[in-house]
């Protein structure tokens, strides 16, 4: 009996030494698990987004989606009136003809004008030799007039003439030099024909923008608009979700960033439909975020809000993680979700 008494009184602080020794060891454990693999459920599904805004002003004439409609990219989702770009281009095509027309116009202007040129040079070279022929005819007669060869009246009518030759001569010069500076040339009408050519791709490229296009596959939120509504270019006229690259943004405590880095494998859930788990990839971790209660500047000097709440609240930053293969039944822009990151390697590759 002695005995049995001595080793019950043992057996109490074996057991109970044994529990805590568990506890501690599964507390040990549960702090491991938090520190490796931090979890969260504040978090939801991403998706990037889309402001579908027309390029130019137009009148909708034709609206070819719904609100909630999934697209493909290149599906067209609205067309503008296209008549004023019609009419654009068509001006601009019709100023080109007339340019070329006014550009062949003036070239035979322009070469009439080179043969006026050639034809006033031609009188210049003809008044230079009569003028020289005046000259040299004064000269043999001014010898002679002492000998009583020639009479006085003829040389005067030799310097006469010789004067007369001077006087064509520079006559001519000045028409040559008139007929010179009139050639007018067509290189500014060239130089204009380019800006027309700009003027008629940029009517094209307006009317290639009256017809809006997915730019990739998505869904169609937020559409309040009609056929018939006017649309100002660069207004969103709805949203458009990327649903070819989902995301979950999980917001994790300051204190678990240690842990968490581009590349680790995460697990997902989302709240409508718990069951289903899905592998993602953590993709970056937020680097900023702005405080709630952070001090400002006033002054010069810091201003920092006094408060009895003696209890530190942890921030909260942002981690993308990257979802390969949703659901895309199930996935949806803000859907609530619960993250976990569950190993150092991805292992969606």
């Amino acid at each position: 009996m002695a005995n049995e008494s001595h080793s019950k009184s043992w057996s109490g602080p074996i057991v109970t030494g044994i529990l805590v020794a568990a506890a501690l060891g599964l507390a040990v454990y549960v702090v491991h698990r938090v520190d490796q693999a931090p979890r969260t459920d504040d978090a939801y599904a991403y998706a990037d987004t889309v402001n579908v805004a027309p390029e130019v002003n137009g009148r909708i004439v034709d609206l070819r989606v719904t609100d909630n409609q999934a697209v493909h990219q290149g599906d067209v989702l609205f067309r503008l009136d296209p008549r004023p770009f019609q009419q654009a281009l068509a001006k601009a095509k019709a100023s080109l003809v007339t340019l070329d027309q006014e550009i062949v116009l003036t070239q035979r202007t322009v070469n009439a004008q080179k043969f006026a040129a050639d034809a006033a040079a031609s009188s210049v070279a003809r008044a230079k030799a009569l003028a020289g022929q005046a000259t040299d005819t004064r000269e043999r007669m001014e010898p002679l007039l002492p000998e009583g060869f020639v009479a006085a009246e003829q040389l005067d009518q030799a310097r006469t003439a010789e004067r007369s030759a001077q006087v064509q001569l520079e006559t001519a010069r000045i028409d040559a030099q008139r007929a010179e500076a009139g050639i007018s040339g067509v290189d500014a009408l060239v130089a204009k024909r380019e800006v027309i050519k700009a003027e008629i791709a940029m009517a094209e490229l307006d009317l290639e923008y009256a017809t809006v296009k997915a730019p990739c596959d998505g869904r169609v939120v937020d559409l309040k608009v009609s056929a018939g509504q006017y649309a100002a270019a660069g207004h969103p006229v709805f949203t458009l979700v990327n649903t070819g690259r989902w995301y979950v943004v999980a917001n994790f405590r300051e204190t678990e960033l240690a842990h968490i880095r581009p590349g680790r494998a995460a697990q997902v859930y989302l709240l409508s439909n718990p069951g289903q788990r899905y592998q993602g990839e953590v993709e970056s971790v937020g680097y900023g975020v702005f405080p709630d209660d952070g001090g400002v500047d006033t002054g010069g000097l810091p201003h920092v809000p006094r408060s009895i709440n003696w209890v530190r609240v942890h921030q909260r930053f942002p981690v993308r993680i990257l979802i390969p293969q949703p659901d895309l039944a199930e996935f949806r822009l803000g859907a609530s979700a619960v993250a976990t990151i569950t190993g150092p390697e991805a292992r969606t590759k």
